[in-house]
């Protein structure tokens, strides 16, 4: 009767147990160096903007390929030499974690892309291992992907000697269906990639 009792108040427990979810993040809550001056004031309805990019292969990326789907997005640029290397490889692991998951994408966006031309992204995907199904390294108009960091993902701080110019974090972005930002990690972290894995658990559980 011991044994069935304890059973039983494990099965109540786990029933009323709340389900863990992760919050909406809304631009207000993020440091206001990463964020847009027009939208640092933002509380609500923030979701990621639409967007026409090319990837390593040449094809155009826009948002309509990441349509209810989860991702984890980023900024970097293929000639770093700090802090690019260690995001790039939590990048391969999280696409190793997921790569029998079609629910979750990824996303990497060049900070330089006079630099990072489709040639050159080829040549580090190659060399990384991306998995072309998974994950999309893209280039594009250096405004567009100025305001994607600072006024979608909220990633970014302004070089302010250069015009559309970014200085990338280290932050990763966990998106949702919905184009909403659910979470930033720290891509140079193993205990965060972690983390994240978890989170996107969570997500996939949503409806």
């Amino acid at each position: 009767m011991f044994v069935l009792s304890i059973i039983i108040i494990t099965i109540i427990y786990q029933v009323m147990e709340p389900r863990r979810s992760l919050k909406v993040f809304q631009p207000a809550e993020v440091s206001a160096e990463l964020v847009d001056t027009t939208l640092q004031y933002v509380k609500k309805y923030h979701i990621i903007d639409d967007f026409s990019l090319i990837n390593q292969n040449g094809k155009t990326i826009t948002q309509e390929d990441y349509n209810n789907k989860i991702y984890v997005a980023d900024f970097f640029f293929t000639t770093c030499q700090t802090i690019c290397p260690i995001m790039t490889d939590h990048m391969v692991k999280i696409q190793k974690a997921l790569e029998h998951d079609p629910q979750v994408l990824l996303l990497s966006h060049t900070v330089t892309p006079e630099i990072d031309s489709v040639p050159q992204l080829k040549k580090y995907a190659i060399e990384k291992g991306v998995d072309d199904k998974k994950w999309n390294l893209v280039t594009g108009d250096r405004k567009e992907i100025y305001d994607l960091a600072r006024k979608s993902y909220l990633v970014a701080k302004d070089n302010p000697y250069q015009e559309y110019d970014l200085i990338h974090t280290e932050n990763f972005v966990l998106v949702d269906r919905k184009k909403r930002i659910r979470g930033f990690y720290d891509g140079t972290d193993p205990k965060a990639i972690e983390t994240l894995l978890e989170d996107i658990q969570i997500l996939e559980q949503e409806k």
